[in-house]
């Protein structure tokens, strides 16, 4: 098993990483976005990708996308294989593609929006915080994204300030990233309290 930065040579896994991520979305039944297989080559083009493989068999995936000219980054599409989760795989895939971020563009705030639980509790333990959606990028290239999301009217109906997704941040220049234990489970349990809030309201509408 092994953890890499992705290149040229792995485009061929491209269509089942695309079919992964959507097949996950249904079973969820969470606003994940749609990737395309040419997007996900891109990203593999252009060293903004960490792939996952147990030989020559795909395990999991994520990628970086660069936003307001480089101020901020997003590590994007994370997902394991069905056949290998439950291994602690993503929180191995969501630190390398981390570390990549913070190594290439070293003065960019990292940040993620999710519905996930689990990617919340990730994010937390590498020092992200729970923000609103006004201090994350305003990039609409990056909220155009959204648009596949079976959530995005929520999104439009508020004016792009929340949606059932949680904005996170990792700021490189804050002075109180906080990485103490007892810290990281308040966060954690505040994430969750946010998420579940969120969903109640979008469901009795």
């Amino acid at each position: 098993m092994e953890i890499i930065i992705a290149d040229k040579s792995h485009t061929i896994y491209a269509d089942i990483i695309c079919e992964t991520i959507s097949d996950a979305a249904q079973v969820r039944g969470t606003g994940i976005a749609k990737r395309k297989p040419e997007y996900i080559i891109t990203k593999m083009e252009n060293g903004n990708a960490v792939i996952a493989l147990d030989g020559n068999k795909f395990v999991g995936f994520c990628y970086i996308e660069k936003w307001s000219h480089g101020r901020f980054v997003a590590n994007s599409g994370l997902i394991v294989h069905p056949d290998y989760r439950g291994r602690g795989l993503a929180k191995k895939i969501k630190k390398v593609v981390f570390e990549h971020s913070r190594t290439k563009f070293p003065n960019a705030k990292v940040f993620s929006i999710t519905t996930g639980l689990a990617v919340m509790k990730l994010n937390s333990d590498l020092g992200y915080k729970p923000v609103t959606f006004s201090e994350l990028t305003d990039d609409q290239s990056f909220w155009k994204g959204c648009q596949t999301c079976k959530n995005y009217d929520v999104l439009k109906r508020t004016e792009q300030s929340m949606c059932l997704c949680t904005g996170m941040l990792f700021d490189p220049n804050s002075k109180n990233i906080k990485k103490n234990k007892k810290i990281k489970e308040k966060v954690f349990k505040r994430l969750k309290h946010i998420k579940e809030t969120l969903y109640l309201k979008n469901n009795k509408k």
